[in-house]
Order: structure tokens, then sequence, then C-alpha cells
């Protein structure tokens, strides 16, 4: 009997720990899409404050090469655009993880009081 549970508490302690790496991964790529977000934020402050004749250069490996004003503030609106989708889509995971975890909790915690009523039972039939 109190091996059937210990088994049951180690894989559920196993699931309970996957989950716990997910959740930690999925933190750190919030954190950078977080980042990515305010840098092209900040960008995007700047070309807007530049007069319409304004130069703009992209840098491309070591060269800088010249850009169009509208073409520049195009492709930080698209970026903008794709992270603000990808934090939505990683805030929905976390939650779901975070459910997901706490699911596991609540089942490793069952399993424990479960363990020690077994154990309980069996030093009173020793």
């Amino acid at each position: 009997m109190t091996e059937d549970i210990q088994r049951k508490l180690q894989s559920e302690l196993n699931s309970f720990k996957n989950v716990q790496k997910e959740l930690q991964k999925a933190i750190q790529t919030r954190q950078q899409l977080d980042g990515q977000f305010n840098e092209n934020e900040i960008v995007k402050q700047e070309l807007d404050i530049l007069p319409d004749d304004g130069k703009v250069y992209k840098s491309v490996g070591p060269v800088l090469i010249k850009t169009e004003l509208v073409e520049a503030k195009q492709n930080v609106s698209k970026r903008i655009d794709y992270i603000t989708k990808e934090l939505k889509r990683v805030d929905d995971l976390i939650v779901n993880l975070e459910k997901k975890q706490d699911g596991h909790r609540e089942a490793l915690q069952k399993l424990q009081h479960q363990f020690q009523q077994a154990q309980v039972k069996a030093a009173l039939h020793a």
C-alpha cells in the first residue's frame, strides 16, 4: 500500500518539477520579450520626433545603411505588433502552467497525507 502511494507521489513530484521548469522558461521568455518591447517602444518614440526629412540608419553587421523614415517606422511598428502578440501568447502559457502547477501541488499534498496515514496504520499493525 505505502509502496504504491510512494510511486504515485514520486510520479506526481516529477510532473510538478517538469511544470516548474516549463514555467521558469516561460517567465524568462516573458522577460526577454518585455525588454525587446521596451527597446522598440523607445525606438518608435525617437522616430516619431524626427522631422520628415530626418536621416535614419540601420545597422547591418558592421555597416550602417540609410533607411527611409517611413520604412523604419513601419518595421518598428511591425516588430511591436509581433512582440505584443508573443507577450499575449506567453502570458496565456504562464497562466496555464501556474494552474497546472497548483493542481500538481494539491495532488502532492493529498498523496503525502495518504502516505502519512498509511505509515501510521502500518506502525499500529506492526
